[in-house]
């Protein structure tokens, strides 16, 4: 069997392009002891891609030049030499950019799990079932803390992440406004999601948005966008708010240096919070909200809505999707 595999191949600049990857194809070698052959099913494509490929300290190191790009996925068993996991067996985890994965089942930095797709379907697992549910599960509850009645703004709304944390703040009884590009995208959240309103930030004024939908103020802000969004929503926060900084897709590709909050002061003016989250922190834990969300979504009070790309190599165009706004819900790779 033949493995493809993009590698990076430079660091990038601004948004990648495809000099910034290397396809390699090699030989699957036979298998030793203790070690499986997983075939890639589904990849899951995420804006923190684009922050691995940088050098420089951050949560989890920077993929090397040369090495297969990161990518979380899931996949079929199809040998296996391994007590842990058994042919047929479907798995998630680090399988990397590449038609097959191949190493020890116990490899910590993969970190195979095995999945159900009776639960929900495989793309699910990359969804809300996945690293963005688990996200948006533990940034929500742990960093958020919302109560009932209290205002939760979500930006993002329409992607992988903030379409299920508007619906777990829905379920906890909380006033839900999502922020989205595009009225296609607004309308989804509201319409199909449930959310209480939603600021379309192409198509219209976002300050007046804010004052029209959060008349009350903001008291949960779960930011995925970081730049001029956050901070239009420091001037609508409450006493007490809570800011989970999640993401800041707004950022990722500038070629100058990142832009902060420049109304970080209503923070000191209103006692609030804002604090990051890395989802990785809460791993010993998954299996907790994998069982909450997985019981809400067979109740059908939450939906799982993803953007599957076919072939492998439509990977480089796929990514940068992301930047462009161009995928509506989860961002998926389909393999094969």
């Amino acid at each position: 069997m033949e493995n493809t595999q993009f590698r990076l191949a430079a660091r990038p600049v601004g948004m990648t392009k495809d000099s910034d990857w290397q396809v390699t194809r090699e030989a699957v070698r036979e298998l030793a002891d203790g070690e499986v052959l997983v075939k890639t099913q589904y990849l899951s494509l995420d804006p923190a891609m684009r922050g691995w490929m940088n050098e420089g300290k951050s949560y989890i190191r920077p993929v090397a030049i040369g090495e297969v790009m990161r990518a979380g996925g899931l996949g079929e068993v199809i040998a296996s030499k391994s007590a842990r996991f058994a042919v047929g067996d479907q798995v998630a985890g680090g399988l990397g950019v590449q038609q097959y994965w191949i190493g020890a089942a116990d490899d910590r930095s993969a970190a195979l799990t095995k999945i159900d797709t009776r639960l929900a379907p495989a793309t699910t697992w990359l969804n809300t079932l996945g690293m963005p549910g688990m996200t948006a599960y533990f940034g929500l509850l742990e960093v958020g803390q919302p109560k009932a009645g209290e205002t939760v703004l979500v930006s993002g709304a329409a992607g992988a992440v903030g379409q299920t944390v508007g619906q777990v703040a829905k379920q906890l009884g909380c006033r839900v406004v999502g922020i989205a590009g595009g009225k296609d995208k607004c309308d989804f959240v509201v319409n199909e999601l449930g959310f209480d309103a939603c600021i379309d930030y192409k198509g219209s004024d976002v300050r007046a948005g804010l004052k029209e939908h959060c008349p009350n103020g903001v008291d949960v802000y779960f930011d995925n966008v970081g730049g001029e969004i956050l901070d239009m929503v420091l001037t609508r926060i409450n006493l007490k708010a809570r800011i989970v900084v999640c993401g800041a897709i707004s950022q990722y590709n500038n070629t100058t240096p990142v832009k902060g909050p420049a109304n970080y002061l209503a923070l000191l003016v209103n006692r609030a919070r804002m604090e990051g989250m890395v989802v990785f922190d809460y791993a010993d834990r998954y299996h907790v909200a994998v069982a909450a969300l997985g019981k809400w979504l067979q109740e059908g009070k939450i939906k799982s809505r993803e953007d599957v790309v076919r072939g492998i190599e439509n990977f480089p165009q796929a990514l940068n999707m992301l930047f462009e706004g161009k995928n509506f819900g989860k961002l998926v790779l389909q393999v094969a």
